[in-house]
């Protein structure tokens, strides 16, 4: 994602609500039976999955294109799956939607490495973080990412560490595919000659890796380690294996590994090792490539990146001797690095692509994609100064990989914290870029929320790193809302009876220092700050906020870890609840609050315990409001029914918006439904987790029921609304339908839109059949 501790932060919260749950209820609770209709294909309404479109947003740390074959190009994120470039409609094909709820760990990838001599052979090496979670995974298609296999790998992986952007990492050997070396962060230099499935690490340049214990307490969590593996041919398909490589090694790991060098280079294989003393050391090499020419081009950064400051360098090297190109210092208000380098034809008129990062702004001069056509004799800038669109995003800053396409050397693709830039005409004057970003959806959603029928727009959403935002067409990237108010969006809500009017709530920015929330009266078109803020939002600024809205003007707010607190003036003051306050657990926690769709005077709280240890000390709990949210009262029945303690990013609650008092929440391991607003609770006994060999007093391997929502049924239906469910039935996890109240449920996606796992969920009231979900930093897919 665009800004490295926000991605981190997002993730992190997935992988620790990983720890929700609780212990099997003592007492028996109401319950009644459900079956499972599975539906093996999908081919009918409904059953159906595109993405919503916001188009790009989050950071793409690697672009990779096949050596030889037109238009063979991947890219890489950090946490939100990988693409292939599909040159025909000029768009991103997602290849990695196949994964599944228990491989959202593997959902970033921190290399791609492409066989030179099968264009349709590709690898992915998977992991989210080195220093957590267990090791990283080869993932090997032979069908260009249709279909996957894959290997465990001895090692661990980082995608959303700092420097994901050096590498790449994993390369194939060009002259025996079968060999694969990979540079890993805490492990050394490994090697695989068997496409893949055995792994050794190369003892010769190193035996040294970090301890498990050792890597939480890096800079940043992070080691550059080997960052990467070239090989030194001309050629490919010799069926011998290139004996002459070269390897840049890490500040940091050569200290540890007591590697005198930040180059080495073999002239047997692997075999052994000479190091190469370079002209600047102590320096990360995030990228070096050969030329056809034979000659290397290396650049040289001080710090990791993303983004990564400077000094940084551009050397020549042909073997022996080290030619300067380009240098960037460090100076009283520039610290611009290098990131992305790229190469394209030989001699004296090679063209070279230099990504500088670290360089934010638009200004005259300013350097952000520097070309030479003269093998780095002279530079111009040719990004800079692009016009561009606010709606567009910023192309500066993370310039971290940069590719000349190697069969149309006219068209240069640069990486930046929210998406691609494309330019096909590089050797103009004044080359034109456009966002190469249409099927890259790399959003991390927080919630989402549908309006009744009626209303002039369709879904809200709020997101990490890009705040709240008001989609009116499903295809077309979202132009209302708070823009540039929040740097997350936490939560929105709609007054049902007038839909026009909106409220949000979320992380304030640089130039919003204290808006933490705000409303609408015109569909999202112009947005008001709340005059005063909730009294704790700014201090408890978690994903584990939101807001309900009754009516026009009167709004309920829970930031994390508070009291929740009402408002009858639009925000002018704010008057705290009866509720308690709550606290960290360890991770936070947060009150959930729903307003009843059919009496604006009832309000909910649902408050789902916090994490599975603290199943001990404390149980969920539901409250009930008939004051508009202002005193809420406790339902005595709700643990009884059943009600498990669980983390807030594994619970939910939603009211069936066609019948008062209709409430339906999920616990993490069942559903629970009351029809008397609360009062009493049944609990439907449809879906069950998979332990694994997790102990039944800790957390699932795959939950049982983690979102819920309810939306307009079809004709026919026994039930006025369709009901939705994120969860696992008869031990099939996906996104489950009920039309009968919960007696029934089919699946409704399939095992290729798994989307390494899915979240919010809200369901259309105007679209029978139409739910909508977030991906795991996939953005936003719907059913059709």
């Amino acid at each position: 994602m665009k800004k490295p501790t926000l991605a981190l932060a997002c993730v992190v919260a997935a992988m620790v609500a990983a720890c929700g749950g609780g212990s099997s209820p003592s007492g028996q609770a109401p319950q009644f039976s459900a079956t499972l209709t599975t539906s093996g294909t999908a081919s009918t309404t409904g059953t159906r999955w595109m993405n919503v479109k916001y188009g790009g947003s989050g950071y793409v740390p690697g672009l990779v294109f096949h050596p030889t074959s037109p238009n063979v190009l991947y890219a890489r994120t950090d946490m939100g799956g990988s693409y292939r470039w599909d040159a025909a409609t000029s768009s991103w094909i997602p290849i990695t939607d196949g994964f599944g709820i228990t491989e959202e760990f593997f959902n970033g990838a921190e290399s791609i490495g492409l066989d030179p001599n099968d264009d349709k052979r590709v690898y992915l090496v998977t992991g989210m973080y080195d220093w957590a979670g267990p090791n990283g995974r080869l993932y090997i298609s032979t069908d260009r990412g249709d279909n996957w296999t894959h290997v465990d790998l001895p090692f661990r992986v980082g995608s959303n560490d700092p420097g994901r952007a050096i590498g790449e990492r994993l390369v194939v050997d060009p002259n025996q595919s079968s060999v694969l070396y990979y540079g890993s962060r805490t492990s050394g230099l490994w090697k695989s000659a068997d496409y893949g499935q055995t792994w050794a690490q190369v003892t010769s340049l190193s035996t040294f890796q970090y301890a498990s214990d050792q890597i939480p307490a890096l800079p940043g969590r992070a080691s550059g380690g080997i960052e990467g593996v070239l090989f030194d041919t001309p050629g490919t398909g010799s069926g011998s294996a290139t004996q002459t490589i070269y390897t840049t090694v890490a500040p940091d790991y050569a200290n540890a590994a007591g590697l005198a060098f930040n180059l080495y280079k073999s002239s047997d294989g692997g075999a052994t090792w000479t190091g190469i003393a370079t002209p600047v050391s102590g320096y990360h090499i995030p990228h070096m490539v050969r030329a056809k020419d034979g000659l290397i081009y290396m650049a040289f950064t001080r710090d990791m990146g993303p983004g990564a400051g400077g000094p940084g360098r551009l050397y020549k090297f042909d073997g022996a001797n080290w030619t300067l190109l380009k240098s960037y210092d460090t100076q009283q208000w520039v610290n611009f690095g290098l990131g992305g380098l790229s190469v394209s034809g030989s001699g004296p008129t090679t063209r070279i692509a230099l990504g500088v990062t670290n360089s934010w702004g638009n200004w005259q001069g300013q350097p952000i994609v520097q070309l030479s056509d003269d093998a780095g004799l002279t530079w111009r800038e040719i990004s800079s100064m692009t016009p561009h669109t606010p709606s567009e995003g910023d192309f500066s800053g993370w310039i971290d990989d940069v590719e000349i396409d190697p069969n149309n050397p006219e068209r240069i693709l640069h990486v930046f914290g929210g998406g691609v830039w494309e330019t096909r005409n590089a050797s103009a004057a004044s080359p034109s870029w456009n966002l190469a970003v249409n099927g890259l959806e790399e959003t991390a959603t927080l919630a989402l929320m549908t309006p009744p029928k009626g209303a002039s727009y369709t879904l809200l959403r709020s997101s990490g790193d890009i705040g709240t935002h008001v989609q009116t067409e499903l295809l077309k990237k979202p132009t209302r809302g708070p823009l540039g108010w929040f740097g997350n969006g936490f939560s929105a809500d709609m007054a049902w009876s007038t839909p026009s009017y909106i409220a949000a709530i979320g992380s304030p920015v640089w130039n919003t220092p204290n808006v933490a929330g705000g409303y609408s009266s015109d569909s999202g078109v112009t947005w008001t700050a709340f005059a005063a803020n909730h009294p704790d939002a700014l201090a408890n600024q978690g994903g584990e906020s939101n807001i309900a809205v009754s009516k026009p003007g009167y709004i309920v707010w829970a930031p994390a870890n508070s009291r929740p607190a009402y408002t009858t003036d639009n925000g002018a003051s704010w008057t705290y609840t009866n509720l308690p306050a709550l606290s960290a657990v360890g991770i936070n926690r947060g009150y959930r609050v729903v307003a009843d769709r059919k009496n604006p005077n009832k309000v909910y709280a649902y408050n789902s315990g916090g994490a599975w240890w603290n199943q001990w000390s404390d149980t969920a709990h539901f409250w009930t409001s008939t004051d508009g949210g202002h005193t809420f009262t406790e339902s005595t029945s709700f643990v009884a029914a059943g009600a498990l303690v669980a983390d807030y990013g594994h619970s939910s609650v939603a009211v069936n918006p066609n019948a008062e008092g209709d409430l339906w929440v999920t616990d993490g391991f069942s559903i629970l439904h009351s029809t008397d607003s609360g009062a009493t609770w049944t609990r439907i006994a449809a879906t069950a987790p998979v332990w694994g060999s997790n102990p039944t007093w800790m957390y699932p391997e795959v939950y049982g029921a983690t979102s819920i929502a309810l939306g307009k049924a079809p004709a026919g239906a026994t039930y006025s609304s369709s009901i939705y469910i994120v969860g696992t039935i008869n031990g099939v996890w996906g996104v489950h339908r009920s039309d009968d109240g919960g007696v029934n449920w089919r699946r409704i996606n399939d095992d290729k839109h798994q989307y390494a796992g899915l979240g919010n969920l809200a369901a259309d009231q105007s679209v029978p059949g139409r739910v909508f979900a977030s991906a795991a930093g996939r953005g936003v897919v719907f059913s059709y």
